[in-house]
């Protein structure tokens, strides 16, 4: 499913921010506290009405500003209308129709996408109501009056926006091939792996019409099978300025992971896994995509026989949260070890599809509580009476228990552990549900 996305963009000062944190704070699951990932979220995962979508954030235009911060939040704030399938454009009724309103007007009129007009800080209709009409000049539609702080009109506005996304981006799709996402930071070769692929297969390379116009979808056969490689390099040509590569990448990516059922996340070998990685990988962990991490240059390093052995500890130290991810070392350049990340691709796709019958499930959660107490408290200790997988992609399980608050975290990743001794699961997230008998949900 390739959700909508809706990107919120006006001038500094106008109440953006707000209105994100409310229809985020309202419509968000709880987010795991992924390392560097839930930070100044710039995105998150809605619903209205059972249509879900992906909301962005965006900095402040300032259209004729030649402040550089200013000038990067404007190039920012292009992206995501260029990755937006709505835009929601929110002005201040207070501060009343100014110039730069009318020239982030015609922004949006440029970018032909969909445009729903949000005038904020309405507080009192009976105060602020005929303030509302003066919008109208901006000719862009119709002025919803709105108040983020007082949460006053938000179902307006997101009925407004729901009339735009269309029917296929919320339903499940047919198109059964794999499709996978080739992430990471700028320059560390994400083109050139898709360039490699497409030489050394020797297929008619299609544009895939996506639903976002950031990301490139390219057809790659291998050994008879179709696969679609979603690059998010394209977009990253647009700038012109340095960017602030934290929130390109993470604009850029959100958006090519939704669509994804493997992530693979480039580094690169002689800069080393980053700060920034963990963040990128933390979109793909969030979304229980399959990962790999794919450490290219890997022909440009110096090497010994230990140096793969270190390289790989300090991917799973500063990936600690994902320890389950596949690595491969290949070189875009030389093409080495590119066609094993077919047969990789592979396993981690079956892997995220893997199910388990609940008897064997039961087994393992037996010889798991014989080999290691569950834990108590004042007394009353947790008992666990069955274990069943619900879900695929990734593979969700549901623990019934006595009581789900005397199940800590740290007993749920030992019984993960355990499964993952038996069933391996490399590449993909675990999920796992916790629910007392009376079939209430964690």
């Amino acid at each position: 499913m390739s959700k909508p996305i809706v990107a919120i963009v006006g001038r500094p000062n106008v109440g953006k921010s707000t209105l994100f944190n409310v229809l985020a704070g309202e419509t968000i699951s709880i987010v795991k506290d992924t390392p560097g990932v839930t930070r100044d979220r710039i995105y998150a995962d809605c619903t209205w009405l059972d249509m879900n979508f992906t909301l962005i954030d965006t900095g402040g235009i300032e259209p004729d500003s030649r402040d550089i911060i200013l000038s990067q939040m404007r190039e920012q704030a292009q992206i995501a209308i260029d990755t937006a399938d709505v835009i929601i454009f929110i002005v201040d009724v207070r501060q009343g129709l100014v110039d730069s309103d009318s020239k982030v007007a015609d922004m949006l009129r440029r970018s032909t996408k969909p445009v729903v007009l949000a005038v904020n800080k309405v507080d009192s209709f009976q105060k602020y109501g005929n303030d509302v009409y003066e919008f109208y000049n901006l000719g862009i539609g119709d002025p919803i009056p709105v108040s983020a702080a007082s949460r006053l009109g938000i179902g307006d506005l997101l009925d407004a926006v729901a009339k735009y996304f269309r029917a296929e981006q919320l339903e499940e799709e047919e198109d059964d091939r794999p499709r996978i996402a080739i992430v990471g930071k700028p320059n560390v070769g994400k083109s050139s792996i898709i360039n490699k692929l497409i030489g050394q297969n020797r297929v008619i390379v299609s544009d895939i019409a996506g639903t976002t116009r950031d990301a490139v979808d390219t057809e790659v056969v291998h050994n008879g099978t179709d696969y679609v490689f979603i690059d998010t390099a394209g977009l990253r040509k647009k700038s012109r300025i340095k960017e602030d590569l934290e929130r390109y990448s993470i604009i850029r990516t959100v958006s090519a992971v939704e669509r994804a059922d493997v992530v693979v996340l480039v580094i690169d070998a002689v800069e080393s896994v980053t700060e920034q990685d963990a963040k990128i990988a933390g979109i793909a962990h969030d979304r229980g995509k399959g990962v790999i991490v794919a450490v290219n240059k890997w022909d440009a390093l110096e090497k010994d026989d230990k140096t793969i052995y270190e390289y790989t500890k300090r991917i799973q130290n500063t990936l600690s949260f994902m320890q389950y991810a596949e690595i491969i070392f290949i070189s875009a350049v030389t093409g080495q070890r590119l066609n094993k990340l077919f047969d990789l691709i592979d396993v981690v796709r079956q892997n995220q599809n893997m199910r388990i019958a609940t008897g064997v499930l039961n087994e393992i959660l037996t010889e798991a509580v014989a080999l290691q107490q569950p834990p108590s408290d004042k007394g009353k200790r947790l008992k666990l009476f069955y274990m069943t997988q619900v879900a695929v992609k990734p593979p969700t399980f549901v623990v019934f228990v006595n009581d789900k608050e005397l199940m800590h975290f740290s007993y749920v990743r030992y019984l993960e552990n355990r499964i993952r001794e038996t069933f391996g699961f490399k590449g993909t997230a675990l999920r796992f549900l916790i629910r007392e008998r009376s079939g209430k949900e964690q």
